[in-house]
């Protein structure tokens, strides 16, 4: 049975890859940060065996690395739990702590993650690593201004992915990052254009056809291209 461990799977994109990767089939493992608001989560793993739930902050890494000390393989790791930043911190208010914390989230968390679960990976038969980066994180595609805070820290991640696919290419393992859409989550809003589970079965579709020619690429969650 395949395994993937998904990160911030309580609510929006993770919980609809949660369900979508146990629909498929997979034994899964899911982390959420508050049990106060992982009800959802925690309530289907109450009643599907082939789901384990982990209680930790992303970015505390001693407990990452106890949590990868419990595995012997692992197919797929998606790196999906992120931070946009406070509203409102543009040009002329951009507050330095906050922006910190962003780039914690959402550019250094992935990488320690990896390096503390790289081994277990290679023991995998899928070998796929998926960073949920984001269209603001491209450079190319910028044309709006603003968000400083969460695109430098997406075209942060993007440059990580791009480097640890080529450090892990010897092993076996792909690495790619993912735009999972404009999502209906608290991080998306209402007025998105996708709901959680549409962005998961586009994603779960990506990292399914991810093969080593494949890595180091940045994809849409409908399987197109992205450029950086």
């Amino acid at each position: 049975m395949s395994k993937v461990l998904i990160t911030g799977a309580n609510r929006g994109i993770g919980l609809g890859l949660t369900k979508t990767y146990l629909a498929n089939g997979y034994d899964v493992h899911a982390t959420y940060r508050d049990s106060a608001h992982a009800k959802e989560l925690l309530d289907l793993a109450r009643h599907n065996h082939r789901l384990q739930c982990h209680g930790l902050d992303v970015t505390d890494y001693p407990a990452v690395n106890k949590l990868a000390s419990q595995f012997s393989s692992l197919d797929i790791f998606i790196s999906n739990a992120g931070y946009y930043g406070a509203k409102g911190n543009g040009l002329g208010h951009t507050d330095v702590d906050d922006w910190r914390y962003t780039f914690e989230v959402n550019t250094i968390a992935p990488l320690k993650w990896v390096e503390s679960f790289y081994q277990v990976l290679k023991q995998g038969k899928e070998k796929k690593i998926a960073c949920l980066s984001s269209k603001m994180g491209s450079i190319n595609d910028n044309q709006t201004g603003g968000a400083y805070e969460y695109r430098s820290s997406k075209a942060a991640l993007n440059a990580v992915v791009k480097s640890l696919s080529i450090d892990c290419e010897p092993w076996g393992i792909s690495v790619i990052a993912i735009h999972p859409g404009w999502v209906k989550t608290t991080m998306g809003g209402a007025q998105a254009q996708i709901d959680p589970l549409t962005s998961a079965h586009g994603i779960f579709d990506v990292i399914d056809k991810t093969n080593l020619k494949k890595s180091g690429q940045f994809f849409n969650y409908d399987g197109s291209r992205l450029v950086w």
